[in-house]
């Protein structure tokens, strides 16, 4: 990775001084949201995107569960974020268990509801533990899915990308030119999944640059509310869990104000860190949990605007 000098300054900066001085809040950020099961938790979802609004996301998505699980909830949520709010809503689709006719109606029905925003999936398969396999008369893949969407209308479209490599990939070289087949038919970003150390990051970022393509990664950015949980999730996805974060952890379980401290506290170190790296934009997991973001981006010196419009309760 090449850094310019005021790159550099930065990361020196860094290092000598504390770690959240004089940061300048000229930072991008999105948050991810799941639709929610129950009245209760429909409730903690839109207490959380009022008060991440203010923050001024440049979209806030909304997840797609396997084999279309979640479909009408998720058109819902997204449908109301976008009806109700100022903030860009983006819509995540999938290309599981569905054929190519039903996957384009979805797509219809969010653009006419006002979504201009994609986040395109292959998706996992529907039941656990399953290897994927591509729907009979459906979209193949992710890059099949953008080339479709594409044909429709003129989505602003998200993928993912891995930076520890997905779990199905065969090796990094056979990942990364899935992903240029996801750019190259007409992606406008690649989020990336959840990592813990900034090097992880770099050096992936440093390999799609390697592999010719010019397009934005956006830092995938998990905050660990619940250790146990990130590190199932982890083992699924192929993300590396330090054994120094386990220890950081453990002993909090019965303590959730302490957890949150560390919790915060972590993500935001390596926000920092990729903040000094030339990384300007953070994708949030929320979990459908605002503290947490909301403190990172505190901490990134990014503040609430006072005249932007909240969400409806």
């Amino acid at each position: 990775m090449t850094l310019s000098i005021n790159q550099l300054e930065e990361a020196r900066h860094a290092l000598e001084a504390p770690l959240f001085a004089d940061v300048a809040g000229d930072i991008d950020v999105s948050f991810e949201f799941f639709p929610p099961k129950s009245a209760a938790m429909e409730a903690t979802l839109w207490d959380s995107i009022a008060t991440l609004s203010p923050l001024g996301p440049r979209f806030v998505s909304v997840t797609y569960g396997a084999g279309g699980s979640t479909r009408e909830r998720t058109h819902a949520t997204v449908a109301r974020i976008a009806r109700e709010t100022a903030v860009p809503a983006a819509a995540h689709l999938t290309c599981v268990e569905a054929t190519r006719d039903e996957i384009d109606a979805v797509a219809d029905e969010y653009w006419s509801a006002g979504v201009r925003h994609i986040v395109a999936l292959r998706g996992d398969p529907p039941r656990a533990g399953e290897r994927y396999a591509a729907h009979p008369g459906g979209y193949e893949n992710a890059a099949a899915l953008v080339e479709g969407l594409r044909r429709l209308h003129p989505f602003e479209i998200s993928v993912a990308c891995y930076p520890e490599c997905h779990p199905d990939s065969s090796d990094a070289a056979a990942d990364l030119d899935n992903l240029k087949r996801k750019i190259d038919a007409g992606a406008t970003r690649a989020i990336s999944q959840f990592f813990f150390s900034p090097d992880v990051f770099f050096r992936y970022r440093d390999a799609v640059a390697a592999a010719g393509m010019d397009v934005e990664i956006v830092p995938g950015i998990m905050p660990v509310s619940n250790f146990a949980a990130v590190q199932r999730m982890s083992a699924m996805c192929g993300t590396e869990v330090p054994a120094w974060m386990g220890r950081l952890f453990a002993g909090l379980d019965d303590l959730p104000a302490a957890r949150q401290l560390v919790s915060a506290t972590l993500a935001a170190e390596l926000c920092r860190k990729l903040y000094a790296g030339g990384a300007k934009q953070f994708h949030f997991y929320t979990l459908n949990r605002a503290e947490l973001s909301f403190a990172i981006c505190h901490l990134l010196g990014l503040r609430a605007k006072p005249d932007a419009v909240r969400a409806a309760a």
